[in-house]
């Protein structure tokens, strides 16, 4: 599924390392402000142990994760919206983006100055919400100024929906996001259609140093008091560590740094998954000897939607979906077994699937 997430934050905060550490594409890292031209676009796998719990019942040619889009945004600074920085290019590659990882520079570090004379992390995620806040007015002025001369000419749906834009306009105004205000799903269309920076979903990361990789540090609780009430999921992550494991190739290798770090497993793991959760997306799998696969489908999606994810002849011919829970499989060891066990089931057209089913779709073209 075409679905992005953009990496964003202050001018050297550690974004590119972060990206480097889960893409596989590879941006340039340096400590000098606003020398990046444009953003790094990569494919990241997401992490499912679950895969390789599948190959132990069922033996397989290869095993295919699913993944997301990661977009490594520049850094951004104060002006952005004016386009300080080229920042306005890049406020528009945010705006084609399904949700927002905003990391935070946590650290110190004489050899990479901070752009704003000093590390304060909560001043940081100030300055880029008022940037894209800037720019969020922006959108919702031109569209009143739209709806006024339709509404002017008569058009009612657009008398409706000038109050609906007025009171977002007067929400962001106030310093607030987009995504803390109140609408019903009827008022919800009127703003839709302008992708606001602050309406997406938002996951941040405290960048820390090597020492803070499990305890974080007094940066990090800044955050924490700062976003305590405003219901935001927070992971630390120590980028430089993060970029040394990933360069290592031996899989024992990286168990023995992680484990000399005190970490249980690579942070970016972590913060794969969780911008996973982030664009509300959902695992399902096909198994065969041929392969096991995982597929990545937005939660809510019927099994004939499922089943376009492989192939849009799959969804047109839709016929039926044969389920099998993950759970069920690994207990009883094979089809058969789920079979006999009564777990085996068959869906219609209606069917929602679940994170983690194990679907085998019959069609006709």
């Amino acid at each position: 599924m075409a679905l992005q997430c953009g990496i964003l934050g202050i001018t050297n905060v550690g974004k590119t390392t972060i990206f480097n550490c889960i893409s596989n594409t590879k941006g340039e890292t340096n400590a000098f402000a606003f020398s990046a031209t444009k953003s790094n676009m990569g494919i990241v796998q997401v992490p499912d142990k679950r895969l390789y719990e599948l190959e132990k019942h069922q033996v397989t040619e290869k095993i295919v994760p699913t993944t997301v889009e990661i977009v490594d945004i520049p850094g951004l600074a104060k002006g952005s919206n004016k386009g300080e920085g080229v920042g306005n290019k890049f406020l528009g590659d945010i705006r084609n983006t399904d949700a927002i990882i905003h990391v935070l520079r946590c650290f110190d570090d004489d050899a990479l100055p901070h752009i704003d004379g000093s590390v304060d992390p909560v001043r940081d995620l100030e300055t880029i919400d008022f940037e894209l806040q800037v720019k969020d007015i922006e959108s919702v002025e031109k569209k009143i100024e739209r709806l006024q001369k339709a509404s002017r000419a008569g058009d009612k749906d657009a008398m409706h929906g000038l109050p609906v834009l007025n009171h977002c306009r007067e929400h962001i105004q106030g310093f607030n996001n987009a995504r803390t205000l109140a609408l019903k799903d009827e008022e919800r269309k009127y703003i839709d259609d302008l992708f606001l920076l602050t309406m997406k979903p938002v996951l941040f990361v405290c960048n820390v140093d090597e020492k803070s990789a499990t305890g974080g540090n007094k940066y990090v609780e800044k955050v924490k008091e700062f976003l305590k009430d405003k219901n935001a999921e927070i992971l630390v992550i120590a980028g430089a560590i993060e970029a040394e494991i990933a360069d290592l190739e031996n899989i024992d290798d990286r168990l023995a740094f992680l484990k000399d770090a005190g970490l249980e497993e690579p942070g970016v793991d972590k913060l794969v998954r969780a911008a996973y959760k982030l664009l509300n997306l959902q695992t399902f799998f096909t198994v065969g000897p041929k392969e096991i696969r995982a597929w990545t489908i937005k939660k809510g999606m019927t099994a004939p939607q499922a089943a376009g994810v492989i192939h849009s002849d799959l969804e047109r011919g839709f016929i039926r979906a044969e389920v099998m829970k993950y759970n069920d499989f690994i207990q009883l060891g094979s089809e058969h077994a789920c079979k006999e066990a009564g777990k085996f089931y068959i869906e219609g057209k209606n069917y929602i699937v679940n994170d983690g089913d194990i679907l085998h779709i019959r069609f006709n073209v």
